[in-house]
């Protein structure tokens, strides 16, 4: 980071040193009941509809009911949400006569979850979205609100901050369905291991598979009682795509068993049933009758990043370049002795795809029952300073400090109650108010790197429209959560009768239909995009 940055950082500090009111009033742990109100220094008593009316005027909206709005996150809640939740809404009250009630899914059975949100009618105003959540599903699906005349009406200085061609890039069928992050950053993958352990037994260094798995041998011969390997629940996504993207090059986390490659993403063919399916599962089975990885993986309900903070793994075949320095920042605040490395795919694979503007976004689902001031609160989390920097780092003083334009947690992962991006709000970063560790140096040097080799992410702005084999789209989901998630962990003793056992139920479930359906997509997707 340069000398420059740290001083416009550091400038935040008189910005913020409000919010640090809340220190005082939050001693003893007892939740901050005895906070003053003082929000950002404003002397207006914190509910005033008149004034929330007055400062919305012009934008249009109507504040003069108060409203309570429902915000659904992924993941689960930091320990201190609570009292951030108390400061915000002091704050949305003055603004929009609105207070905000933060919920999150937990990380277990999340996808359920959100379906499940998006499906009963429940009161929904803000959710998050992301291409890994099906965003491009659900938009054409009819799920989301459209936000093309929500936009100028409701949130014109935030319409203004996204750049035109961001807006474009999330358009769905020619909408705006959700608000797209602007933060430029990769999220592909890497691999992730205890550098510390490497080092102490002269291990190789993990950069692609062959050189990963001596890694996990090595630490499965030097540290008997570690876990080699964190995989968890979803081994769909953590194991299985994870592999085809270093392993065979994948466009794309592609549905229902379809595979195509970077290089060739015209030529889709069936993986499923495949040769190289079946190679890749008795892979992942040798890795668990190895004990890389837990043979009750399934029932795992522990990030994997977590077992690396409490040294109970050793390694993840996959993570993002700014996840891997936020685990190692909780790991060595416990551990200040211990490690991580990362190799990110692309160094292997020859490219890397900057994150798309689908990844992390916001919609306001149909089921809102205050789509303009839900729409009004989302722009005051990006574009005010005082809600993003209290929603993405807790309250200055309590939950962190800034030391020479850097941010510093206080205290430890345990004892923290609100970590950096606490929340897991990825989609309302502002670039112009971020704050960064100085580990953070680290991740910019390997953005810098994939700099050099990026592609354009040519799957992400596929929207595929399952509305002809909705039936057996959800009979197959069924079938590869009884038969191949199993044999993906290692379950299954006969790894070829397995899978025939699988194919079986897939096609009678009817997945030469769903495949021919949505290669069909794909192809003309591609010619659409211009993509050969």
């Amino acid at each position: 980071m340069t000398g420059t940055k740290k001083k416009a950082i550091s400038l935040m500090l008189t910005a913020v040193m409000s919010l640090s009111l809340f220190t005082a009033c939050s001693g003893g742990g007892n939740g901050g009941s005895g906070n003053s109100g003082n929000n950002g220094g404003s002397g207006t008593p914190a509910n005033t509809p008149a004034a929330a009316d007055a400062a919305n005027e012009q934008a249009g909206i109507d504040t003069s009911k108060k409203v309570e709005l429902q915000f659904y996150m992924l993941g689960n809640a930091p320990k201190d949400l609570p009292k951030i939740q108390e400061q915000i809404n002091k704050m949305a009250l003055e603004d929009l006569n609105a207070t905000v009630k933060f919920n999150y899914t937990t990380w277990t059975d999340w996808d359920q979850k959100y379906k499940l949100l998006l499906s009963t009618g429940q009161a929904v105003d803000l959710i998050f979205t992301a291409d890994w959540t099906q965003y491009q599903q659900y938009a054409k699906k009819g799920a989301f609100l459209a936000l093309d005349d929500l936009l100028p009406k409701a949130a014109p200085e935030l319409q203004a901050f996204v750049p035109q061609e961001m807006w474009d890039a999330v358009r769905i069928d020619g909408s705006i369905y959700t608000v797209p992050a602007t933060y430029k950053e990769y999220v592909t993958g890497g691999f992730v291991w205890r550098e510390d352990l490497r080092e102490k037994y002269d291990l190789p260094v993990p950069v692609d598979i062959p050189t990963f798995e001596a890694y996990l041998e090595g630490i499965k011969q030097h540290e008997p009682k570690l876990q080699p390997l964190a995989i968890g629940a979803a081994v769909d996504a953590a194991l299985q795509d994870s592999y085809l993207d270093i392993k065979r090059r994948a466009v794309g986390p592609m549905q229902y068993g379809v595979f195509a490659s970077y290089d060739e993403p015209g030529e889709p063919v069936s993986y499923w049933g495949s040769p190289e399916h079946l190679e890749d599962l008795k892979t992942y089975k040798s890795w668990a009758d190895k004990g890389y990885f837990s043979k009750n993986e399934l029932n795992e309900t522990e990030s994997s990043q977590d077992k690396l903070v409490n040294g109970t793994a050793a390694a993840m075949l996959n993570d993002n370049p700014v996840r891997y320095n936020q685990t190692s920042s909780r790991m060595k605040s416990l551990h200040p002795d211990w490690e991580l490395g990362y190799t990110p795919y692309g160094l292997t694979n020859g490219y890397a795809t900057p994150v798309h503007p689908i990844h992390n976004g916001f919609a306001i689902p149909k089921s809102s029952r205050n789509a303009e001031r839900a729409l009004a609160f989302y722009e005051k989390l990006v574009t005010d300073k005082r809600y993003n920097l209290l929603t993405q780092y807790g309250a200055l003083g309590v939950n962190y400090t800034v030391e020479d334009g850097y941010y510093k947690m206080l205290g430890d992962a345990n004892s923290n109650g609100f970590p950096r991006e606490g929340m897991n709000g990825w989609a309302w970063r502002n670039p112009e108010f971020m704050l960064f560790e100085p580990s953070y140096e680290g991740v910019q040097k390997i953005f810098d790197e994939l700099d050099k080799i990026q592609k354009p992410d040519i799957y992400t702005g596929f929207a595929e429209d399952y509305t002809e084999y909705q039936a057996e789209r959800a009979a197959l989901e069924q079938v590869e959560k009884q038969y191949l998630f199993p044999l993906m962990a290692g379950q299954v003793a006969d790894v070829e009768a397995g899978l025939k056992t699988f194919m079986d139920k897939a096609r009678q479930a009817g997945l030469d239909k769903v495949q021919e359906a949505y290669k069909k997509q794909w192809l003309a997707y591609l010619t659409e995009k211009g993509i050969q």
